[in-house]
């Protein structure tokens, strides 16, 4: 069943970013004087007081700087991990001893490296301006107040609600996404054993407010930026329940930006451009997705589809076509004429209706022919179509 959710935090998604995924090198002289990358993680102890004197900082509630990611990458880079997370990635590129290591398993970590991971870990989380994946042990035995939470991103939002009881081994086998995320992290134990039963008043009342800020933030499974979560696991139908039509579209694109494609239109520019994982290809030749990549491109397309199906049968409900440009709003108005057969002197527009297998060309065709509804949703896209940008507009600011 289709239902529709209105966007109201979209323009702050743009200036809203993620602490797991922002962190920058601040004064990178400074940063090197401490030789982190000479540290043997695997049999020397940190020192909470080396760590603290690592630089973090926020500035207009982004984060600026974050060493402690970057020591974070060096104790996981010497055994040879590949990060998503890109200012990380980076930084371990550039390192001469790095060797990337496409296999890596959390197995091979020694005791004295969990330890120094908890530590880093948990000096991350002390100093995250909002809760954040992997923040949930340190908010073990404390309340996490009410202006620590918010994320822009759905699934975020599940993975820290999830995570509370993952801690104590939790398994999620009818969530394919949540599990492989907690196999993939170094602490997740499963426990085959787990009880609800074991979780403090502390922990009940965390999870208690994760999920009312969720509703109230974001009331969808999965959300644009979430993308990185499905490269390898299926989508489903039930996950992109209440997601909008143009949701859907960057989605679809979403997988191909993060293989590198390359955006010049405004409105893909300013959904992917700001984010760090966002590496246009020179060579865009290359860029190609993997099989279920390709999968969840299909279903996002006939997700599309629906939403198309349901134009033709429904009014349209408010927030539907927030985000749409100016072509696609005279597309999706058009369709209403297309799905009675009208034939378009519009050469752009006959083609592309005539691509479509539902398209039946009816020589015919009477405005008399389209419903009450049909009336209603026509004028509906119209008045849309007179507020809305054309992808091909100048970028202006």
């Amino acid at each position: 069943m289709i239902r529709c959710k209105q966007i109201c935090f979209g323009i702050l998604l743009i200036f809203s970013i993620s602490p797991i995924v922002s962190a920058q090198i601040g004064d990178e002289q400074v940063f090197r004087s401490y030789k982190w990358d000479k540290f043997d993680f695997t049999k020397k102890k940190v020192a909470k007081t080396q760590l603290d004197k690592l630089q973090y900082s926020y500035v207009d509630g982004v984060e600026e700087s974050n060493e402690l990611a970057i020591v974070r990458g060096i104790l996981f880079g010497k055994r040879g991990r590949v990060f998503s997370e890109r200012p990380i990635q980076d930084y371990l590129e550039k390192q001469s001893w790095y060797k990337p290591n496409r296999n890596f398993k959390n197995s091979v970590l020694t005791p004295v490296e969990r330890a120094n991971l908890d530590l880093i870990r948990l000096a991350e989380a002390e100093r995250h301006e909002y809760v954040a994946p992997g923040d949930l042990r340190y908010w073990i035995r404390k309340e996490i107040p009410a202006d620590k939470l918010f994320s822009t991103s759905a699934v975020d939002w599940q993975i820290m609600i999830a995570e509370i009881e993952a801690i104590h081994g939790k398994t999620f086998p009818d969530q394919e996404f949540l599990q492989k995320y907690f196999d993939e992290r170094y602490w997740y134990r499963r426990n085959p054993k787990y009880s609800p039963s074991v979780l403090t008043a502390i922990e009940r009342k965390n999870l208690e407010s994760l999920r009312s800020h969720k509703e109230k933030y974001n009331d969808t499974a999965v959300s644009v930026g979430d993308m990185d979560k499905f490269q390898n696991v299926l989508l489903t139908e039930e996950l992109l329940e209440g997601v909008t039509l143009n949701d859907l579209r960057m989605m679809r694109f979403e997988f191909y930006a993060r293989r590198g494609r390359k955006y010049s239109t405004p409105g893909f520019l300013r959904e992917f451009e700001w984010r760090d994982w966002y590496k246009p290809l020179k060579n865009q030749s290359k860029v190609k997705l993997g099989k279920i990549e390709e999968q969840n491109v299909s279903l996002l397309e006939k997700m599309e589809a629906d939403w198309r199906e349901y134009l033709a049968t429904e009014e349209i409900p408010e927030g539907l076509l927030y985000g749409l440009f100016i072509e696609d709003l005279r597309v999706l108005r058009n369709e209403i004429y297309a799905r009675h057969g009208r034939i378009f002197k519009d050469k752009q527009l006959q083609k592309y209706f005539s691509e479509q297998p539902w398209y039946k060309p009816n020589p015919d065709f009477k405005d008399e022919m389209l419903t009450e509804k049909e009336y209603k949703n026509l004028s509906i896209i119209k008045a849309e179509e007179e507020s809305a940008f054309s992808k091909f507009a100048e970028r202006q600011g």
